[in-house]
């Protein structure tokens, strides 16, 4: 059974960084495209980052300029660079992983999420 294992989250200051983790494990699964997701308290869920197998990346309108999405092919794994936080930020972040062709995002896998909080 594949599983996507996300670590990285934390607490840290207004203005500080964070690196999220999400690894694939259980099985032979090559990741083809990743997201980030996340839901703060009371909203719904949203993409923050997207990339796909080629490299191509897309970010919301809020994490443009700060957030970098990237992906390690070796170590099967999908990172999220966090920089510039802020209050708003926080939020449960969740990682997906659409494991079947077309590759939408928002399908297939999800990881149990990871809390982000960013305090003032």
């Amino acid at each position: 059974q594949v599983q996507l294992v996300e670590s990285g989250g934390g607490l840290v200051q207004v203005g500080g960084s964070l690196r999220l983790s999400c690894a694939a494990s259980g099985s032979i699964f090559t990741i083809n495209a990743g997201a980030w997701y996340r839901q703060a308290p009371g909203k719904q869920r949203e993409l923050v980052a997207s990339i796909t197998k080629s490299g191509s990346t897309n970010y919301a309108e809020s994490a443009k300029g700060r957030f970098t999405i990237n992906w390690d092919s070796a170590k099967n794994t999908v990172y999220l660079q966090m920089n510039s936080l802020k209050p708003e930020d926080t939020a449960v972040y969740y990682c997906n992983v659409p494991h079947i062709p077309p590759y939408i995002y928002g399908s297939g896998i999800w990881g149990k999420g990871t809390l982000v909080t960013v305090s003032s």
